[in-house]
This record gives C-alpha cells, structure tokens and sequence, in this order.
C-alpha cells in the first residue's frame, strides 16, 4: 500500500461510503474530496465533508498508517492547523494538530474492494513492455470494444487524476515537448524560421542514431551558404560532405560495412574523379567562408544497413535543399501529405547510386529517399515544426494543419507500436501511434500508472 494510491481512491471515491463513520463513531458524508496538492503541505485542499451534524471546509490528510501524521512531524507543523479529517488505511494512533486538537479520522482498509488493491499490486510485479499488462488482454475481452471508437485513446477520460490522458491529450503533450525543441533552434539562430527548419531537418535526416552529428553538421553550415550555391548540386554536396569530414586527404582509417571488406573512406592516391571533384570545390568553399567541419568521429555506421549510412543521408539532404526552391514556404503552403511526399521524394547524385561511402563502387541501384523515411520525416520534423509555427504566431490553422497530417498518416512501424498492437491495441494512423509513443515513454515507463487513463478505465 503506498500513499499515492490512497491519494487516488480519495479522489475519486473509490472505496464504500455507506455507512461511512469516524473512528469515533460519527456519520461522515464526503460533498467535496478536494484538490489534490502535489507540493508541500496537506494532501488535498479546500475539501467540504459534512461530520455528524456539522459541515467543515478544510484540508484533508492521507497516511497508510495515522502514526505517519506524528512521523511526519505534522503536529508540530501550524500548516496543518486547517486539517479536518485525517484519512488512512490503518488507524493507529489518534492525532492531533499544533494546537492539541483532536482531528477526526476514518480508516479505510474495510472499505476498498479487494479486488482494486490486486489490480494495483499487480502493476508493481515484474513486466516486460507495460505495468498493466496482464490485466489489459481480460480487460479488452470484457469490454468487448471497438479500439478505434471506444477506448482510452479515443475518448478522454472523465477522470480528471494527472489530467485524464486521452489520445489528443497525449498527442498535444508530445508535440509540446517536440515544440521545446525546435523554439531553443529559434532562439540559436534568431528567430530565423528557414535556418530552424534547415536545421531540424537535417537533425532528422540521421534518423536517431547520426541525428546529433547531422545536427553539428546543419549548424557548421549556415543555410544562407548553401542558398548562394543552391543551382549547383555538386556544390552543394562539397559543402555538405566537407563539413561532415568525409573528404579530408588525411583520413585514412575504416569503418565497420555489411558491404563485406572494410571500406576506406580516402586513402592518398586512391581516390576517385567524383571525389577529387568535390575536395577541390570544398578546399575553395571553406577558404571562401572561413569555414571548420566537425569531427568525423561523430558519424556512426555500425549496424546500419547500407541504405542508411549517414553517406547517403548527406547526398538525399543535398538533393532536398537543391530541389526545393524555397522550401520553408513550400512545407507552410502545403495543404496535406501528398504535398509534402512529393517534396521529400528525391533521389541522389549519379555516383551515389553505385557507391554507398567513397572508395567503394557496387552494383548499381537507385538510392531515393523511401516512403517509410519521408513518412517518419514528416511526423517528427514537419507535424512539430507547424505546430510550433502555429504556436508561436497565434495561428491555429497550423496547429491543426499538424493534427490533420499525423491523420493521414500510418502509424510507425517500431518496436513500442509492434508491442501495443501485440497487446490487442489497434491503431489506424500516426495520430494515434505517436499518442502511444508518449504514453509508453513518459507513463509505462516511469510507472506513472495512476495518472494513465488507460488505467484508470482497467481499474475502474
């Protein structure tokens, strides 16, 4: 028993109230539980209870046992003064306030169901992807539910513990987390929109594992040196692969490659025409604007598959930033997700369809950027970006422009959202995957089960 889940069967009154009495015998009719205080001082202010004949407004104090009140040194406390009724699960010992008062106190242990506390105590077991588990499966059986019409993503709870997480709830805290992000980019770059977007672009370009790296690379790079090149790809591309540090004439070392051999990113006198091409570009480039690439040891390949080696990355971000004529604008303007996929579907330069790093020619295959990746793009760059650009223009057109998108959507093909549809959960569209993406990772994972809606409709 821990005093949380107290707090949660006093809010929501889930314990019998027939016959309710004090300890000392009076009749206790609860009008108002309170509002539950989660700082300093009693559990739950400004409650109305009605003892015996007379009506109190006050605080409410909850323990497992009462003599947590004198453990917790509250009589001596004169913020304690305005408690009238102390709540626990075992009375015993009486309490009294600052002043001597007797404060009167009703025990709850007889009047919680069982039943409730095993479906708590369940949750505390060991568990492989959710706390809840193994309660959910009956629970979907019993409700016998259509997920997508009645279920706890799609209707918000009525119970209002932690704010009653439904789907667009769950949704709006993610996106508001994404928006902290991307407004910390506006204030390093100005309040620049088109740098911001550049450079969050980029960021998921590397696709978690390179996102730090591609991000360094996005902020070595200024957007407005890639505009006064923006007609000329293989420009472009020196720039980009420059500052990434892959055409350095001192680099000499290999990277672990699926591709069979170790790969040679440059070794003196092995180069190719394409590469030679490109370092002469930079070397002029980076003289030209006093440029510093950043540290080669940033980039990750090991257990990518080819297809996504940060290499290719680089040369589809190249070929997005060269196509596009003003691509801020175009992302703004876009009325729905095929706009925005027929933006993201580019390719890559002619060398990089037979070459995966430098050095390394294979078999010829086009290396556009696939359905899946533009679709991932577009939910954790695009849907963030315009929300954020709604928020801070007072524009709620783009805030719901950014809803509508992840409703167009598929839901994500990743490892949480495999285990939710595993567990019974049916999700149709990345406005609800990405609501379970926050409820895994910020309740399920953190154990904050008494603030889920999920279980609080389990428990219930």
């Amino acid at each position: 028993m821990t005093e949380s889940f107290l707090h949660y069967i006093w809010k929501f009154k889930l314990f019998s109230k027939n016959g309710l009495k004090t300890i000392d015998g009076e009749e206790v009719e609860i009008l108002k539980a309170g509002e539950h205080n989660t700082n300093a001082g009693p559990d739950f202010f400004n409650a109305r209870i009605k003892i015996g004949n007379t009506l109190w407004a006050g605080n409410v104090e909850i323990h497992v046992k009462s003599s947590n009140w004198n453990d917790h040194k509250h009589q001596l406390d004169a913020a304690y003064n305005n408690t009238i009724l102390h709540v626990s699960y075992e009375h015993d010992v009486e309490v009294k306030n600052h002043i001597g008062q007797e404060i009167p106190a009703i025990e709850l242990k007889k009047l919680i169901d069982q039943k409730l506390i095993e479906q708590y105590q369940s949750i505390q077991k060991p568990y492989q992807f959710i706390p809840c588990e193994k309660l959910l499966a009956p629970y979907l059986a019993a409700k016998n539910a259509n997920l997508q019409k009645e279920n706890f993503l799609q209707e918000p709870s009525s119970l209002s513990f932690g704010e009653g997480w439904g789907e667009v709830r769950l949704l709006l805290e993610r996106l508001e987390s994404k928006s902290t992000y991307i407004s910390e980019l506006l204030r390093y770059t100005n309040n620049n929109w088109e740098e911001t977007l550049y450079i969050s672009l980029a960021r998921n370009f590397g696709f978690n594992i390179n996102a730090d790296a591609f991000e360094m690379l996005a902020k070595s790079l200024p957007l407005s040196i890639i505009l006064k090149h923006k007609n000329d790809l293989t420009q472009i591309e020196a720039l980009l692969f420059g500052q990434a540090e892959f055409l350095s004439k001192e680099l000499s070392y290999v990277v672990p490659s699926p591709l069979g051999e170790p790969v040679p990113f440059f070794r003196e006198g092995q180069s190719e025409g394409y590469l030679k091409l490109l370092q002469r570009e930079y070397e002029n480039l980076k003289a030209k604007f006093n440029l510093n690439p950043i540290d080669n040891s940033q980039w990750k390949f090991l257990r990518l598959r080819p297809s996504n080696f940060p290499t290719i990355r680089i040369a589809q971000f190249a070929q997005l930033l060269y196509k596009s004529s003003n691509l801020f604008s175009e992302i703004i303007e876009a009325k729905n997700v095929n706009d925005l996929l027929k933006l993201f579907t580019v390719s890559v330069s002619d060398y990089w369809n037979t070459h995966y790093v430098f050095n390394k020619p294979v078999k010829y295959s086009k290396k556009s950027l696939g359905l899946a990746s533009s679709e991932l793009i577009i939910i954790n760059t695009i849907v963030p970006f315009l929300f954020t650009y709604g928020q801070q223009k007072n524009k709620e057109e783009y805030k719901d422009k950014a809803l509508a998108l992840l409703e167009q959507l598929k839901p994500e093909n990743n490892a949480i959202i495999k285990n939710w549809k595993n567990l019974g959960i049916k999700i149709d569209s990345a406005h609800s995957s990405q609501a379970l993406l926050q409820l895994k990772n910020e309740y399920c994972s953190h154990k904050k089960c008494l603030n889920c809606s999920l279980f609080n409709s389990i428990i219930r």
